[in-house]
């Protein structure tokens, strides 16, 4: 194996199951060389422990010879929030940007938030929400958005991006190009998006393009068919999305990272691994697989063959890992 074949693992974040480090997911460092991490609710039982985890994580990549992790966690608040108690509760980003004075709720939310985050040893918050959602017309991103106004949604969510980058916590974007108007829960089925293109271009993309001259480190794909921009591919494996609008367009020259690859919207329609191969070359640098470590080495297989075979080119791989080697030597 050639030395950039050596470094594919470090295209993957991967979940793992327990409170404390497994063989399946020790084997897929030694092995795969894999090196991010995400964290979730199941692997969290108190401060002390979750610290331990995040070391015990750092210092396995380090004995294998592998550079130090990304460790991720979805800490939005509300809704989608893994930290039990005693670590802080926050509510609904909806709540915070509706409160009587939203910059000093969302500050006191991202500063508490990336102190606890950098203390446990975690170095990157998949937040925040930039997704544009009106109230009241049944969209289920509406309590995680921060507003039905683009200038407002890129204003705030900048405001958490500078907080928690600041605090050494890499923040990521999401769910480009904006899952505002989206129906159906990407968990479960594929949405579809009818927004014409100069909607999305007026509403859905300015606090992206916002976060980008802000500087935030990851830009989250969106498992959802938008009609008007690629009506045959979800945004995570279109080429279209990712590289003419998200690079080119937006100049996002940042880490793009999938949303999980496990999800209905992905997995109802081809595998995992096969997914995984389509949004890298449609211009995605870490896949996120959040369960089935199984499915993380078919995708690691299959992404390994489409290099051998020139499908996927040395020089994309060459380029993702220097995006995440960019975002690895500011935050971990």
């Amino acid at each position: 194996m050639t030395q950039s074949f050596k470094q594919l693992g470090q295209l993957f974040m991967v979940g793992f199951a327990g409170k404390e480090i497994d063989q399946s997911t020790l084997n897929l460092i030694k092995e795969l060389g894999i090196n991010h991490f995400i964290i979730f609710k199941r692997n969290v039982e108190s401060p002390s422990q979750l610290k331990k985890l995040c070391f015990d994580l750092k210092e396995a990549c380090r004995s294998y010879g592998l550079p130090p992790p990304l460790i991720s966690i979805d800490q939005e608040g509300g809704t989608v929030a893994r930290l039990p108690e005693p670590f802080s509760q926050f509510p609904d980003a909806r709540f915070l940007a509706e409160s009587e004075n939203p910059l000093h709720a969302l500050s006191g939310y991202a500063r508490k938030c990336g102190l606890e985050l950098a203390e446990a040893g975690i170095n990157m918050n998949l937040a925040p929400v930039l997704d544009v959602c009106p109230v009241g017309e049944g969209f289920f991103m509406e309590k995680r958005s921060l507003g039905a106004d683009p200038e407002i949604v890129g204003k705030y969510g900048c405001h958490i991006i500078k907080e928690l980058q600041s605090l050494g916590v890499a923040a990521c974007a999401k769910h480009f190009p904006g899952l505002g108007a989206a129906k159906i829960d990407p968990h479960l089925l594929l949405p579809v998006v009818s927004q014409s293109r100069q909607a999305i271009e007026e509403v859905d993309l300015p606090p992206f393009q916002q976060a980008i001259s802000a500087g935030v480190a990851s830009v989250m794909t969106s498992h959802t068919i938008y009609e008007n921009l690629d009506s045959s591919n979800i945004a995570t494996l279109s080429a279209s999305i990712l590289k003419d609008l998200l690079r080119d367009k937006l100049g996002f020259d940042g880490l793009v990272i999938t949303d999980d690859l496990e999800m209905g919207a992905v997995e109802n329609e081809r595998s995992v691994a096969e997914a995984a191969v389509l949004s890298f070359v449609a211009g995605v640098d870490l896949l996120l697989i959040c369960h089935d470590h199984e499915k993380v080495r078919a995708a690691y297989g299959k992404l390994h063959k489409a290099v051998l075979s020139g499908n996927v080119s040395r020089e994309e791989c060459e380029e993702s890992l220097r995006r995440v080697d960019v975002v690895r030597d500011k935050f971990a």
